[in-house]
């Protein structure tokens, strides 16, 4: 372990209150003496200066930077905000993970074409701002998930089945904001769904959402719950090829179980703290903590 590691500085890019912003930024605060967490509203980028402020501190002053939360609600200012970490980061900031890689996956049209372009099995989507193109999916299928571009958490999700009101739902989903309409195939049946989570590319563990009574999603908003569980070694090397297309420092994939074969929902830059913890006993935070320390100790090692 680096004998440094009391004299880091080291900030957390999160939500004040957010659980696993606030356990981060405890982690880091045990280890390296000085609790920093920011919130990336309150960056300004003087170009001047070439310099990220904080109202308190100046950032490129500090060691490294951790991405766990870029705002309360996914939204396209994230990617603004990402863009001013992307400036600290090239100007010399170590940030984990980088902020070009988390944009990646921001959107999730962004996100969805870099898994399939590589390969990566979903479930059929298509994407579409024609209602016509949506409405034959939809009669294909049976039934479907309009998901909204930022979201999470199931957040704006609309389930639409074939039928006489099919086509005023897709209507009300693009009035709400969502000019594109990215639709998903529904999975039927489904017990659960998996989070297969790694730290620095290496497998930790995998968590199940088992979904809450009535609830047609596993997303503990709706009533979800964390479970333990073993994947099978083809769950976990795609879930393997898929986070590896992001180059992320931590992330978690979920995915789900179909009669035809493992598929990927998602790859994530925020998730996974609370179901390592709940179902696993794995607390990721000090994990991750000493991850970064061990890092940066190997870059400086480099340097010399």
């Amino acid at each position: 372990m680096d004998g440094r590691r009391g004299q880091r500085q080291i900030a957390v890019v999160g939500v004040a209150g957010g659980w696993s912003s606030e356990r981060l930024a405890d982690a880091a605060a045990r280890a390296c003496g000085q609790r920093r967490l920011i919130d990336a509203r309150d960056l300004t980028l003087d170009l001047a200066g070439n310099r990220l402020r904080h109202p308190e501190f100046d950032l490129q002053a500090l060691d490294a930077l951790i991405i766990k939360k870029i705002g309360t609600a996914y939204a396209p200012e994230m990617i603004d905000r990402l863009d001013l970490l992307r400036f600290a980061n090239e100007r010399g900031l170590p940030v984990f993970s980088r902020p070009t890689h988390v944009a990646r996956l921001v959107n999730r049209l962004s996100g969805t074409l870099s898994l399939r372009l590589a390969g990566i099995p979903m479930p059929q989507t298509i994407i579409t701002e024609r209602l016509t193109d949506a409405l034959a999916a939809i009669r294909r299928w049976g039934r479907a998930v309009l998901k909204p571009l930022y979201t999470s958490k199931a957040r704006g999700m609309t389930v639409v089945t074939e039928g006489d009101d099919a086509e005023e739902l897709v209507q009300s989903f693009q009035a709400a904001g969502n000019p594109v309409i990215y639709a998903q195939e529904w999975i039927p049946d489904i017990e659960r769904d998996l989070g297969v989570t790694f730290l620095g590319g290496e497998y930790l563990a995998t968590y199940a959402r088992t979904p809450g009574p009535g609830s047609w999603n596993t997303t503990t908003a709706g009533g979800g719950k964390y479970r333990s569980h073993e994947p099978g070694d083809e769950i976990i090397a795609l879930a393997r090829r898929a986070q590896a297309l992001f180059e992320l420092d931590f992330t978690c994939v979920d995915v789900v179980e179909t009669p035809h074969g493992p598929r990927v929902f998602e790859v994530s830059a925020f998730g996974g703290f609370r179901g390592l913890l709940e179902a696993n006993g794995i607390d990721a935070a000090p994990l991750y903590v000493d991850y970064v320390l061990r890092r940066l100790g190997a870059a400086e090692g480099v340097a010399r």
